[in-house]
C-alpha cells in the first residue's frame, strides 16, 4: 500500500499532469495503462452493434497474416457456398463436367465457382439453364464487389501512416550529471524519414491522498522534448532530481506505488507528409536501476555513420551516484 507521503512533496515542485482520460481509479492489480505494442489495456463491454464501418477500421488495423488470413478464408467460404449451391441444383447444369465421383463432382462445382467469382472463366465448364445462369450471374456481381473491397482494404493498409519507432525493452537509472537520469532509447525502425519530434512523458503512480488510494499522473521533465530529426538513435533522458516524482524512490517504491511510465511521441513523415504517432510505457518491473546504455552509433569502413540496431537494447551495470539520504547517513 503507498505510503501518505503529501508533506514530503510539498517540499518539491512537482508538475502535475492533467489526467490523461485513464482515470483517477487506482489498480490492485499491477495492470498496465498502455501495451507494449501502443494500444490500450482496455477491453469494451456492452459495445453498439457492429457495423460495416467497424468492419473495416478492423481489417485496416489487423497484423498481415490476420488479414491475408481472412481474405482467404473469405474466399474459400463464397466458394464452398456457391459450389454448394451449383451442386444442389444439379451437375448436370453445368456444361463440360467431367468428373464422375460424388466428391470429383463437387470438388468441379467449387472451382467452377472460384472460376466465376474470379471472372477467370477458363472455358471447359459453363452454366446450362436459368437457375445455374443466374447463380453464376449472381456470383460475379458478388465477386466484383469483394475484390473491389479487397484492393481498397490493401490499398488502404499500405497508405496508413504508422510511426514505426521502436523502443528499448527497458527503462533505465544512470548516473547522469553527478545525479541520477531516468532513461530509454528511440529509434525510428521505419525506412521513410520522420521529423519534427516531440516527446511527452507521464508518470503515473498510486498514492493515498485523505486515506484514499488514488491514480495520479506527473509530467516527466525531459533534458530534450524536441528534435529536428532522428537518423540515429535518441536516449531520452528525464533528470532525477529534487522536482523530479522519482527522487529518491527505490525499486521496490516504483512496485509498492504501481508506477508507469507513459510516453506519447508525435513526428511529421515525410513520405505521407502526414504527422504519426507511437504510444509507448514501461511498468516498474522494467525500470533498472544502475545501468547505462551501449552505444549504438558507429563508424563505418567507408566513413559513413553506421547505426546497429541490434544494440537498441545493450546496456552495462554501473554504480550509481549515492542519493542526498543516503550520502546523509
Amino acid at each position: 500500500m503507498p505510503a501518505d507521503n503529501t508533506t514530503q512533496r510539498s517540499k518539491k515542485s512537482l508538475v502535475l499532469s492533467p489526467e490523461l482520460g485513464f482515470g483517477t481509479k487506482a489498480s490492485d492489480r499491477h495492470q498496465r495503462l498502455v501495451n507494449p505494442d501502443g494500444s490500450f489495456n482496455v477491453r469494451r463491454r456492452g459495445d453498439r452493434k457492429f457495423s460495416l464501418a467497424d468492419a473495416y477500421h478492423t481489417l485496416i488495423a489487423l497484423g498481415w497474416w490476420k488479414f491475408f488470413g481472412i481474405i482467404i478464408l473469405g474466399f474459400i467460404l463464397i466458394n464452398f457456398i456457391f459450389g454448394s449451391i451449383y451442386y444442389l441444383l444439379g451437375t448436370e447444369h453445368l456444361a463440360g463436367m467431367i468428373g464422375n465421383s460424388t466428391v470429383d463432382k463437387f470438388w468441379e462445382s467449387f472451382f467452377f465457382s472460384s472460376q466465376t467469382l474470379t471472372t477467370v472463366g477458363y472455358g471447359r465448364m459453363s452454366p446450362v439453364g436459368f437457375w445455374s445462369s443466374a447463380v453464376a450471374a449472381m456470383e460475379s456481381a458478388i465477386g466484383l464487389l469483394s475484390f473491389a473491397l479487397s484492393t481498397s482494404l490493401l490499398w488502404g493498409r499500405f497508405s496508413r501512416p504508422t510511426a514505426k519507432v521502436f523502443y528499448s525493452n527497458n527503462a533505465i537509472v544512470a548516473p547522469y550529471r553527478g545525479g541520477r537520469g531516468l532513461m530509454f532509447r528511440a529509434v525510428n525502425g521505419g525506412r521513410s524519414q520522420i521529423v519534427e519530434l516531440e516527446v511527452v512523458v507521464t508518470m503515473a503512480r498510486n498514492e493515498l491522498t485523505d486515506g484514499k488510494e488514488i491514480r495520479k499522473f506527473y509530467r516527466l521533465k525531459l533534458e530534450l522534448e524536441k528534435l529536428n530529426f532522428l537518423p540515429t538513435s535518441w536516449t531520452l533522458v528525464h533528470p532525477i532530481d529534487e522536482e523530479s516524482p522519482f527522487f529518491e524512490h527505490t525499486k521496490n517504491d516504483l512496485d509498492r506505488d504501481d508506477t508507469e511510465v507513459l510516453i506519447m511521441l508525435k513526428a511529421f513523415d515525410e513520405s505521407y507528409s502526414q504527422t504519426v504517432y507511437s504510444r509507448m510505457s514501461y511498468k516498474f518491473h522494467q525500470v533498472i536501476f544502475g545501468a547505462k546504455f551501449l552505444p549504438m552509433t558507429g563508424e563505418d569502413t567507408d566513413g559513413v555513420t553506421l547505426l546497429d540496431l541490434d544494440k537498441l537494447n545493450a546496456y552495462e551495470t554501473v554504480e550509481l551516484p549515492k542519493t542526498i539520504s543516503q550520502s546523509s547517513e
